[in-house]
């Protein structure tokens, strides 16, 4: 069977709650390896709400769907306050980035409950905007972000990093609607060891299964190179996406 769409390779899923310090219970879901333990997690943050994002946005989703079966990994998927979904609906409201850091933190909390290892942040979109703000805050291996808007992030954000050598890679679609190649060198230019991969032909969204596995590739390169390349095939069961 070809590995496209929704489908969903063989893993633990668990519905998870995240307990926020402001007191707010936030839906998500973790995914982890169906017989061997995760190598790294990936802790994901979705696109901006109030454009219909959520934990459920496709990429994250095929991520979630495909890379504990593929790559060992562990995902962990949530909605922000305010953000519904399939799983439902998190406590709170939308704040424009300032009180998700609340929630942030509490996904990182989770981690730590749960054991899980190396994790990294990997942001789409608004999602790239709270890992560049608050993920020197937590311990991370690095933050992976996906069509950065660099809206929320300030150039102080940015800057902060500077000084902290854990990586920043950022993949950049050709024709973003927001920051392409050309300006995000310039933007990142205040992290000088941020890695920029421009993507041809790609879009913020990333519609479509060549770009997906583009991303998902090269999410793995960082994590763990050693379960490259991605399989396109799949010879065994896999579940029901409904």
């Amino acid at each position: 069977m070809e590995i496209r769409g929704p489908v969903l390779l063989p893993a633990r899923r668990e519905d998870v709650e995240l307990r926020t310090v402001d007191g707010l219970t936030l839906v998500g879901e973790l995914a982890t390896p169906e017989h061997a333990a995760p190598v790294a997690t990936l802790v994901t943050l979705h696109p901006l709400p109030t454009a219909g994002g959520f934990m459920d946005s496709h990429i994250l989703r095929k991520a979630a769907g495909r890379l504990p079966a593929l790559a060992d990994l562990a995902v962990l998927r949530f909605n922000t306050r305010g953000t519904t979904s399939v799983r439902g609906t998190s406590e709170g409201s939308f704040d424009g980035g300032r009180s998700e850091a609340f929630d942030v933190a509490a996904a990182m909390e989770l981690v730590r409950e749960c054991g899980l290892p190396r994790p990294w942040l990997v942001g789409w979109s608004f999602g790239t905007e709270l890992a560049l703000k608050y993920g020197r805050d937590h311990d991370v291996e690095g933050i992976i972000l996906l069509s950065p808007p660099l809206h929320r992030a300030t150039e102080a954000d940015l800057a902060g990093w500077a000084g902290d050598l854990r990586p920043v890679i950022a993949l950049i679609p050709e024709f973003d609607d927001y920051l392409r190649p050309d300006a995000a060198r310039e933007r990142f230019a205040a992290i000088p060891h941020a890695t920029l991969i421009p993507v041809e032909g790609g879009k913020h969204l990333w519609v479509g299964e060549n770009q997906t596995r583009r991303v998902l590739t090269e999410i793995v390169a960082v994590v763990n190179p050693d379960a490259l390349p991605l399989p396109v095939e799949w010879d065994g069961p896999v579940a029901d996406p409904a």
